[in-house]
């Protein structure tokens, strides 16, 4: 995937079922996996957080693919979410966007924090570009990357 097709655009209110149903497809092996396939735990726990202008959707080639939620925070960027819908998954969207995330967090000199599900894909994807393992509870490990 060509990294000029790919495009983040702002994310509104009225987005939030949509990006539900995108989250519980992007995680739904995963959840599964673990016995902890909810779909209504995990649509009430995506809205409780959700902040349309800390949200954009990933577009390839103009067509919606995913969404990455990027919060503020005093000493880190927290990399809240990113979900690339299983259909897309595989061609390099989330590496490109990862890497437009990772620049914003240079940019603004944070370091980014993100965490993932403990047996989810998502764990070697972060290694592998540069997050450390810094912590583990139950269901998740978390990563730091340092930026500077």
């Amino acid at each position: 995937m060509d990294s000029t097709t790919i495009a983040l655009v702002a994310a509104h209110e009225d987005d939030a079922e949509a990006l539900v149903a995108l989250r519980i497809a992007a995680m739904r092996d995963s959840l599964t996996r673990i016995g902890r396939y909810d779909p209504q735990r995990a649509r009430e726990r995506f809205l409780s957080g959700f902040v349309a202008e800390q949200t954009r959707h990933i577009e390839a080639s103009g067509r919606r693919v995913g969404f990455v939620v990027v919060k503020p925070g005093p000493q880190a960027l927290l990399l809240d979410h990113l979900y690339i819908h299983p259909d897309s998954q595989g061609l390099g969207i989330g590496a490109i966007v990862l890497a437009r995330i990772i620049d914003e967090a240079r940019q603004q000199g944070l370091p980014l924090r993100v965490g993932a599900l403990r047996d989810s894909d998502a764990n070697r994807f972060y290694l592998r570009h540069g997050f450390k393992l810094v912590g583990q509870e139950e269901f998740d490990n978390y990563y730091l990357l340092s930026v500077q």
